[in-house]
């Protein structure tokens, strides 16, 4: 079967699902520029960046495949799709709870996550996910070389911890989704055919010292790995697949991906620790098609 994509509307509190993270980096405002260069049908959509899914979310296909090596990300997703009640009522006591301290008790609860991901509570690890999410600094997913989330203390007066109607709006659009930890490259493995969309929003390459946010988990995303990226979209490419791909606006990607079809799109940065080097960039959208 192949989805017909929808026009793409302007995310809003009532415009369900979409989003329920916080992400740097995430795509809701970009999903207007986006619309002229999505593929008309599809028969099955692949986004192995997960991050905050806005494009899925957005052209809800019938057939999906997510994926994302950030472990505690891929739990929490498979939580929302599968068990997004027991999920809700979790959140709520941490709603109930939320204060300083408690955040900081929260953020020091640290487990080896291959443990918690092959049979521990993962409920109750993807709700500690969303907590921090909502209440941290700006949102930002961030590890140490040890994998453990160190990002401080948001200020928040009143954060929405549990939002119970954006929760199983997205359950009901994960519903016939396989979400995988797996690594990009292993879309390779899948039948992809030229009646497939594939999406790549990977960590970008940093354009300054103070862009560097390649590396939200613990593994950096390193120059080797934007090149094996840019192996992968040509292998697809070249079996006709269609493949989009987001990036930063530099020199080092547009000479990866010369050959096929560049466009500049506006973004804004709402992250950085300056204040005055926050606001509008350009970067890069790519596509085989």
């Amino acid at each position: 079967m192949l989805t017909q994509i929808r026009p793409i509307t302007q995310p809003q509190r009532t415009a369900l699902p979409r989003p329920f993270l916080k992400w740097a980096g995430g795509k809701s405002q970009l999903l207007q520029q986006y619309q002229p260069f999505l593929p008309q049908k599809i028969r099955h959509y692949y986004e192995p960046f997960l991050g905050g899914g806005a494009l899925f979310f957005s052209l809800q296909p019938q057939a999906s495949f997510l994926m994302d090596v950030n472990l505690e990300l891929i739990n929490l997703y498979r939580c929302v799709q599968s068990n997004v009640t027991e999920l809700i009522a979790h959140l709520s006591h941490h709603q109930e709870q939320h204060s300083e301290a408690y955040y900081y008790d929260m953020r020091s609860r640290i487990q080896d996550p291959t443990v918690w991901f092959n049979g521990g509570n993962n409920v109750e690890r993807a709700s500690r996910l969303v907590y921090l999410n909502k209440t941290c600094f700006n949102g930002l997913y961030r590890e140490n070389s040890k994998g453990h989330f160190n990002v401080p203390l948001g200020r928040y007066k009143n954060p929405c911890i549990c939002d119970r109607e954006l929760l199983e709006a997205a359950s009901a659009a994960l519903a016939n989704t396989q979400i995988e930890a797996q690594s990009f490259e292993v879309i390779l493995e899948h039948d992809t055919s030229r009646r497939d969309f594939v999406y790549f929003d990977p960590p970008y390459h940093p354009i300054s010292q103070t862009s560097k946010f390649t590396s939200y988990n613990r593994d950096s995303f390193t120059p080797e790995d934007q090149v094996r990226l840019r192996d992968t979209f040509v292998s697809l490419s070249d079996r006709g697949v269609k493949v989009m791909l987001s990036n930063s606006d530099c020199e080092f990607i547009r000479d990866l991906y010369q050959g096929f079809n560049i466009y500049e799109v506006s973004a804004s940065r709402h992250i950085n620790s300056k204040g005055g080097k926050r606001g509008k960039i350009t970067e890069l959208m790519i596509t085989s098609y």
